[in-house]
């Protein structure tokens, strides 16, 4: 019988009344009077102690009453009935093992029902013999017993009372031990914290000197000069920002090419993962110390409010995998990054679990090209474990991986771009400042040389070097190397010999080396790191190989103290530092590439040269060996480049061999005119490129691919944009005369690449050359600044489409909004209270697309309500009046919210009625919150960015008389 129908039949007064003949009572109270002992159930029964009033035989009579009863009415029997007697003496034997459970009342509560009545069954004796179904029987009625059981238990006027007893006793002995346990244990919190300050004041005094080439900044936290010190540069990206571009490009009718470049130190702002190539000292690592600085120290700089809070974790490849094949979980990241502070257990995987971390990956490239696929393993079993909230940053050189390496784990791929002659002007500026009162004659000299000369521009393209010539030029009171070649001998003679000797700082070590027995030392240790291709070593090999050097250097080996040799060249050259305890590095990449280069040009390793000719790592130290070689050698090895371009079967490898070859004529001292004629007939059949990589390989080549380079007439569009494009990435003037050829050119592409490239020109000249000449029609120029925008009013011109960076002044922008009055704007404004009302006056402004700090205090009030705006694109903040005032703009058709925060369900009512918008771009994600009985007759074309397949049966309830679905999918959405 099923037990629920024997419950049923037990059910009502009849088993209760028989049950509490079991049972006593006790009179009010909880029982700590009298006897302090708690009252068993032994106590509770009324078939034993003082209060017996029933013999065991009673409650035998009892049992069988139950058993009656339960096997009473109508159905099948629930056991055989020759075995009634044999249940009801299984039945009593239960009941009385109640008198033998060790607990009391309220125990036995706690226990429940089903439990109290395992503990019947296994205090009575096993029922021997029975029938399967009369032992399902006896326990079925022993767990409604035990519910009555407990019920009648309930119902005692002492229960509650001594409930409220066990309980404060059962309290006071929880608090007890877990005060004690605290004691002994601190809170994880309280470790936490504790830690945190610890590990980002360390981070602090570690990453607080900020090394730009001949300052040596380091002071506290609190006075750190990150405004002076600290120049933000630009990136652009290629992936993410570049592909929605495009896609807001179509939703208004446009079809421009030109990613938007943004500061390098806020993209994390709004891509969360971002993998950053740049050239050997365009400022990645620095990027990367700059991070770190001001998330430890908290430091309030605009528009990085969101990395206040953070923990950053510095892992620079080059000592992850210097140890073993192994890369570290999360657990090891500071040891295997050479933290000396131990971290309480489990402490970075609570940060990141949180969402808290900043990751900064440093150096994809300085790890050799067989250990980067299991590299990126490490990085997606991470970014996949700790997805949430955290920020993630990876450097790269440009070549070192392919363009989508990253991409499927929803990395934003970012380039930096080479420093504009104002960010040039800005740096040596801030230089100059950084580096006191002394330093000031000499900051307008080198100004006017830099605008004057050829040469000399020509190297300042990153902070490394135009640092270098900062310090330099100050150094050797105002005179310059030419090139690039004599520009590091000028700096290593500075830091060898010259700073020692002019401080007046003797010899510290005992030992006086000269430059040249230093540097044939040193460049012993640049040429193992380079040929083994890393970028660090450990300290006892580079004794080793400094002592076995000695006996070839004779001034060298005058010193019997071998070691103290060693000391002087990592403690007094200026060239090496220590990263660890037990590691030494290079302070730049690029002096040790051309150490090595002048180690290899020595020794004649031209099959060494060759053979890593395709090689990312190699390029630098290659030109730099042709640099170093003399005449015969140079045209040997160029010989030899052509030949392992003219073998490969690979035309990537073709063109960066070619490319290599080209941009290295600059650097040679003597060649053979007809070797260089060679090597420029060879590049010419390379040309025009076939791509945009190929397009900026020949850019890399300098100035002789002019020469190179087809004119307008007989290109196809595309390559004609990707000869633009090679000429574009020349960092020579002489490339504005060609350039300015295509001015007028049909094609959209072509002239959209150059009014991109207008920041890496001088802006008078390229403003005057190119964009005075530009065929305005569909054109969007973009201004980058407040030079540019002068140069356009000066000039005259008054573009009806523009964009706007964050970089123009607001007296700036509204002087050039005022005087162009456009048509289409793409505004950028940075900071927290951004200044709009230039966009008041646009009385014929007809698309907006607004960009805003993500924490930004906006109105639409701001916007032009008298323009005939058609099309509006939202910035990343929500507007603080709500999105009501958007009825307002009575001819908008189209709304693009891609970029705004996730709408919630409160706002699709007010979407709703804006009766106007024929097209509307939303995330996917937004129609997650959407409320019932919502309808957006008016919507016509849905653009829905996201991953996913797109929620057809929610689009069709929202939008019911929708034409058309667009649904955005791509990488990294």
């Amino acid at each position: 019988m099923d037990p629920a129908l024997i419950g049923a039949r037990l059910a009502g007064g009849a088993i209760a009344a028989l049950l509490k003949k079991l049972l006593v009572s006790d009179g009010p109270g909880a029982g700590i009077l009298g006897q302090a002992r708690r009252v068993r159930l032994s106590g509770l029964v009324s078939f034993r102690g003082e209060k017996r009033t029933l013999t065991e035989e009673d409650v035998r009579h009892l049992a069988a009453d139950l058993v009656e009863r339960a096997a009473t009415g109508p159905g099948e029997p629930p056991f055989p009935a020759d075995e009634t007697e044999a249940v009801t003496d299984a039945l009593a034997a239960t009941l009385l093992a109640l008198g033998d459970l060790d607990m009391d009342d309220v125990q036995a509560v706690h226990l429940g029902h089903h439990a109290l009545a395992q503990r019947l069954r296994a205090a009575a004796p096993s029922p021997d013999g029975l029938a399967a179904d009369s032992v399902l029987f006896v326990e079925a009625v022993t767990e409604e017993a035990s519910r009555h059981i407990l019920e009648f238990f309930t119902e005692r006027s002492t229960f509650v009372p001594r409930t409220l007893v066990e309980q404060t006793r059962s309290q006071a002995e929880l608090n007890a031990k877990t005060d004690t346990l605290l004691s002994r244990v601190p809170h994880p919190d309280v470790r936490d914290a504790e830690f945190e300050r610890r590990y980002l004041a360390h981070l602090a005094k570690k990453h607080g000197r900020l090394t730009i080439y001949g300052i040596d900044l380091h002071h506290s936290p609190d006075e750190w000069p990150l405004d002076t010190a600290y120049l933000s540069l630009e990136a652009t990206d290629t992936g993410l920002i570049w592909d929605r571009w495009q896609l807001n490009q179509q939703a208004l009718g446009l079809r421009e090419p030109g990613p938007a470049g943004l500061p390098a130190d806020r993209a994390l702002t709004t891509h969360p993962r971002i993998l950053l190539r740049g050239l050997a000292g365009s400022g990645k690592t620095t990027l990367v110390q700059w991070l770190t600085l001001a998330a430890a120290t908290q430091a309030r700089c605009e528009g990085m409010d969101y990395i206040h809070g953070r923990i950053p974790f510095v892992l620079p490849l080059r000592t992850l995998t210097r140890y073993g094949p192994q890369l570290p979980d999360a657990e090891h990241f500071l040891s295997a990054a050479g933290c000396p502070l131990t971290a309480p257990t489990g402490w970075v995987d609570r940060v990141l679990a949180a969402g808290r971390g900043l990751v900064l990956v440093d150096g994809i490239d300085e790890i050799p090209e067989f250990e980067r696929g299991r590299t990126r393993d490490w990085l997606c079993d991470l970014v996949t474990a700790y997805e949430n909230g955290n920020r993630w940053l990876v450097t790269s050189r440009p070549s070192a991986v392919r363009d989508d390496w990253l991409r499927r784990e929803g990395f934003t791929e970012l380039t930096l771009s080479p420093m504009s002659p104002a960010e040039v002007t800005s740096f040596v500026r801030r230089w100059h400042q950084a580096a006191g009162p002394e330093a000031a004659p000499y900051e307008q000299p080198l100004l006017n040389a830099l605008r004057t000369t050829e040469d000399v521009p020509r190297l300042a393209t990153n902070p490394l070097m135009c640092g270098l010539i900062c310090a330099l030029h100050r150094d050797r009171r105002g005179f310059l190397p030419r090139r690039r070649k004599a520009l590091y001998e000028a700096a290593l003679s500075m830091l060898l010999s010259r700073r020692d000797r002019e401080r007046d700082m003797g010899a510290p070590y005992g030992i006086e080396l000269s430059e040249a027995s230093q540097i044939q030392l040193i460049q012993r240790l640049a040429y193992w790191l380079t040929v083994n291709g890393r970028t660090q070593m450990p300290r006892d090999r580079a004794r080793t190989m400094i002592a076995e050097a000695i006996d070839a250097i004779p001034e060298a080996a005058a010193y019997d103290n071998r070691r103290m040799v060693f000391t002087h060249l990592l403690h007094r050259s200026g060239l090496l530092r220590e990263p660890t305890e037990d590691t030494i590095e290079f302070v730049h990449r690029t002096f040790q590439d051309f150490l090595a280069a002048k180690h290899l040009v020595d020794r004649w390793d031209i099959g060494v040269l060759v053979n890593h000719a395709g090689d990312d790592q190699w390029d630098d130290v290659i030109r730099m060996a042709l640099s170093h070689a003399r005449p015969r050698e140079c045209d040997e090895l160029l010989n030899e480049l052509l030949r392992a371009a003219r073998d490969t079967p690979h035309r990537h490898t073709e063109v960066r061999i070619l490319a290599l070859a080209v941009s290295s004529l600059d650097q040679v001292t003597e060649v053979d005119p007809h070797v260089q004629q060679w090597v420029l007939v060879r590049a010419a059949r390379i040309v025009p490129p076939r791509t945009m990589e190929e397009a900026q390989q020949l850019g890399q080549m300098g100035g002789h691919v002019l020469d190179l380079l087809p004119a307008p007439d007989g290109l196809c569009d595309q390559e004609a944009l990707l000869v633009v494009t090679a000429a574009s990435h020349i960092a020579a003037d002489a490339a504005i005369g060609y350039l300015a050829q295509f001015a007028g050119h049909p094609s959209l592409q072509v002239r959209s690449q150059l009014i991109w490239s207008w920041t890496r020109f001088d802006t008078r000249a390229y403003g005057e050359e190119v964009v005075a000449r530009l065929a305005p029609n569909r054109l969007r120029y973009f201004v980058a600044g407040d030079e540019q925008a002068e140069e356009l009013l000066r000039l005259g011109l008054r573009p009806a489409l523009l964009e706007i960076s964050e970089h123009v002044s607001d007296e700036v922008l509204a002087r050039l909004l005022t005087t162009c009055n456009p048509r289409l704007l793409r505004l950028r404004r940075g900071g927290l209270r951004p200044d709009l009302s230039a966009l008041t006056g646009l009385a014929r402004l007809e698309s907006l697309t607004l960009g805003l700090h993500p924490e930004a205090a906006w109105s639409l009030a701001d916007l032009p309500t008298g323009a005939p705006l058609d099309h509006l694109q939202m910035p990343e903040v929500w507007p603080r009046d709500g999105l009501e005032p958007l009825g307002r703009f009575s001819v908008l058709t189209s709304l693009n919210l891609w970029n705004a925060p996730a709408l919630e369900a409160a706002m699709w009512p007010v979407l709703a009625t804006l009766s106007t918008v024929r097209t509307l771009a939303v995330a996917e994600g937004d129609l997650t919150p959407l409320p019932r009985g919502i309808t957006m007759d008016a919507v016509r074309t849905l653009r829905l960015l996201g991953r996913g397949a797109p929620p057809r049966a929610r689009v069709a309830a929202l939008f019911p008389f929708l034409e058309r679905l667009e649904h955005a999918t791509r990488t990294g959405a």
